[in-house]
């Protein structure tokens, strides 16, 4: 730092009273200290560790990666005290006072900003001043509806959006020409007792005449004349042809619409773009139903670019008083309708780290009305480390198809209003996967029918009321086959099984808010499976089964006393979840996410477990990641007894799981960035194995069960991908012996107590 100054410690704001957040004045702030990680400035350290007089490596490497001194400026200390000034002023507290004070010890100085508030000015009286009988018409009727109360403080942001609110009403009944720059507020502080009389004023509509002066009018109510699709624009030949261009294109009345294209055969289906639209000839213009068009029609894929523009129409030149027409134009661009794609991907299938060769076709237009037609041929590899045991591996091959359609395809009924507002989608998807892992091998075939759609910019809803999959295991490894053979849970779990049934799911995520600086994401799954077989089987007064013959794990023959369907039991089961998830962002370096879990399966009926892919497991690189994966519980069960020295693999999971997380994350250097965490749960049963003693859940202990650990990780940020190591430390582990299963309280750690696992993206 240069002689007698000083380096910038911290800025402190104290507001005298309620009403203007602290976190509301921090972005005035014109200068801010060093970035600090753990309270130490880790970026000036860096910066400081080059020599400033030289250029080479790793001089110029270090300054650039990390940051200079923030040297305090006091012109900028007065800049931030006048628009902190500004800002209350804003906000109703005119007679606010801020003050600031410095204090430097050592060359390192303090800001201490004080704001002095008093009680704030409050809205007395509202009137409106509007030169437009049609626009104060309706002003009057959306009275209701405005922004601005009488009785509330003052507020500049307030007025700010009760003009964009208003603008967007006048324009959504046709008056096209109308913009928030006509409306103006008037503020009379004069009044006494701490308010203000606000006049909303409304000019008339102002244009240049014929001798370049300017006059003033009416606002003009537009009606949509003529509207004109280009279901084949390309921007290019556009631009470069000019007139010729458009003097090539043929011109089609297809119920009203003007459809100009350059093909014979429409690319896509007329109908399937009018049925997008929320415009047509002779209705008022409707800027809302303009925005509505163009994400309708960017939502199905299928084109590139959607401009919508208006021109004033022919007929305006003799059209007389205060309604005159426009014509719409609709230019669409389509996007390449095939593709195939060969893609090399890195996976992560519960921490397990592999690789993946997918030949993917896509057709996005299959039927000409924007049709979605995939398939894709898979191959997978994985590494599957495991506690105690040599690295091992899975491998998968797979065959999937998808056809998604821009309808809501529900037999016997239409909701038309619920296609124009949501958007849904119809998805009818059939895979059939082969999966190797080391102690079994498994075949899936299922097929679903669903809908999706989003509701807002947030929601996102997602439901298959039909999911089909038929599981079969044709070899299990003979020891892990003797040990799960001594559980009647494990038993049920790994044997050939049915799932007829459905699902939903709801997402929350709300992340592209502007200027946040923290988001939640929620995802609510429930999910069902046999109720509908029962209850046919049960109607028809059917007996379950008890002649029926099935092979078991064993290999021997035994009698099933269950329903089946297609030659073998079905399963019957309710399971549902719920993951939240909490981000906020200290500053552009560091951030700390909270994420909750809670998920429970319940067997029924015609089951006496919940299938295996349908369970849950803990440990891995997304969990708690001081244990590895599928290598945590059921509760305080312990698969390897004192004495007990066999290696059997492990793979437990069960029916309900409940985990928390805590992560903190900063941002170091070039593609480095860093981790803190500390992560909580297990794994529990519904009903009682006694196969695995201590694997149940109950309220009045299943608190003793919970597993913490906590760690450090890595993640290299190649903006392609994110790839990460971490570093899992056991803090309590429920199958330590003793009152205590705090680690640090019974000894000294182990090797066993570490867990280093790899990881693409982040674990939440």
């Amino acid at each position: 730092m240069p002689d007698g100054a000083s380096l910038l410690n911290k800025n402190h704001i104290s507001i005298n009273k309620e009403g203007i957040k602290k976190s509301d004045l921090t972005p005035y702030i014109k200068q801010v200290p060093n970035k600090r990680i753990f309270g130490t400035r880790f970026h000036l350290g860096l910066y400081n560790l080059s020599n400033i007089n030289k250029e080479k490596w790793p001089h110029g490497w270090l300054r650039k990666i990390g940051e200079e001194p923030v040297i305090y400026d006091s012109y900028l200390t007065t800049k931030t005290r006048e628009q902190i000034k500004s800002y209350v002023t804003s906000k109703g507290y005119f007679d606010g006072h801020v003050s600031d004070t410095v204090n430097t010890i050592n060359r390192k100085s303090d800001v201490y900003y004080n704001v002095d508030l008093l009680r704030p000015y409050t809205i007395r009286n509202l009137t409106y001043e509007i030169g437009d009988s049609n626009i104060r018409n309706l002003c009057f009727f959306d009275s209701v509806n405005c922004l601005i109360q009488r009785g509330k403080p003052y507020d500049v942001d307030v007025l700010q959006a009760e003009r964009t609110r208003f603008e967007r009403f006048i324009r959504d009944h046709g008056f096209f020409g109308f913009t928030n720059d006509y409306i103006s507020y008037k503020v009379d502080s004069t009044v006494g007792n701490r308010q203000v009389d606000l006049k909303y004023d409304v000019r008339n509509f102002t244009r240049l005449d014929a001798n370049n002066r300017i006059s003033t009018r009416p606002f003009a109510v537009y009606t949509i004349k003529n509207i004109y699709i280009y279901p084949d624009f390309v921007p290019k030949e556009a631009f470069e042809g000019g007139e010729a261009y458009l003097k090539s294109l043929d011109t089609t009345n297809y119920n009203g619409y003007y459809f100009i294209t350059s093909r014979k055969k429409p690319e896509v289906k007329y109908d399937l773009i009018i049925k997008a639209l929320y415009l047509k000839a002779g209705a008022v213009y409707n800027v809302t139903n303009t925005e509505q068009t163009q994400s309708h029609l960017l939502s199905l894929k299928i084109y590139r670019l959607v401009i919508i523009n208006y021109n004033d129409s022919k007929d305006n030149e003799s059209l007389q008083g205060m309604e005159l027409k426009l014509d719409c134009n609709i230019q669409l661009s389509l996007l390449s309708q095939q593709s195939y794609k060969i893609e090399l991907e890195g996976t992560n299938s519960a921490g397990n780290l592999g690789g993946a060769l997918n030949l993917i076709y896509q057709h996005k237009n299959l039927f000409h009305g924007a049709e979605l037609f995939s398939t894709k041929l898979k191959g997978a590899y994985a590494a599957y480390a495991q506690k105690d045991k040599r690295l091992s591996s899975t491998s998968e091959y797979g065959l999937e198809t998808s056809l998604r359609l821009p309808k809501f395809i529900v037999p016997f009924l239409k909701f038309e209003n619920f296609v124009k507002k949501f958007n849904p989608y119809t998805t009818i998807m059939a895979a059939y996967n082969f999966q190797k892992l080391p102690v079994f091998t498994r075949t899936v075939a299922n097929a679903t029918f669903g809908y999706n759609w989003k509701a807002g910019n947030y929601k996102e809803h997602i439901f298959n009321p039909i999911q089909f999959n038929i599981v079969k295991l044709p070899f299990i490894d003979p020891v892990f086959k003797a040990m799960i053979l001594s559980s009647t849970y494990q038993t049920g779990s790994y044997t050939d099984v049915l799932i007829l049934g459905g699902n939903y799911s709801f997402i929350f995520n709300n992340q592209k808010i502007k200027n946040s600086r923290d988001y939640w994401f929620l995802r609510l799954n429930a999910e069902t499976s046999g109720n509908f077989l029962s209850a046919i089987y049960k109607l028809s007064g059917a007996r379950k089964d008890s002649s029926a013959v099935q092979k078991d794990l064993s290999g021997l023959q035994k009698i099933v006393n269950s329903y089946h369907f297609l030659g073998q039991p079905f399963a019957q089961y309710v399971r549902t979840d719920i993951d939240i998830r909490y981000n906020y962002k200290f500053n552009n370096v560091g951030s700390i996410v909270y994420r909750g879990f809670f998920g429970i399966a319940i067997p029924y009926g015609n089951s006496s477990a919940v299938p295996f892919e349908k369970q849950y497991f803990g440990g891995g690189a997304n969990g708690i990641r001081a244990w590895q994966v599928r290598s945590l519980g059921p509760g305080s069960y312990n698969p390897h007894p004192p004495g007990d020295t066999t290696k059997v693999f492990l793979n437990e999971t069960a029916d309900i799981k409940l985990e928390a997380n805590a992560e903190y994350r900063f941002k170091l250097f070039w593609i480095l960035e860093g981790a803190v965490f500390l992560d909580a749960g297990n794994i529990w049963n519904y009903n009682d194995d006694p196969a695995r003693p201590g694997s149940q859940f109950r309220f009045n202990k299943f608190y003793k069960d919970i597993a913490i650990g906590t760690g450090t990780g890595f993640r290299f940020d190649f903006k392609f991908v994110i790839a990460r190591v971490d570093v899992g430390m056991k803090l309590r582990d429920p199958l330590l012996d003793g009152t205590s299963h705090w680690i640090i309280l019974n000894g000294p750690y182990r090797r066993d107590d570490f867990t280093i696992v790899l990881g693409i993206g982040y674990p939440f």
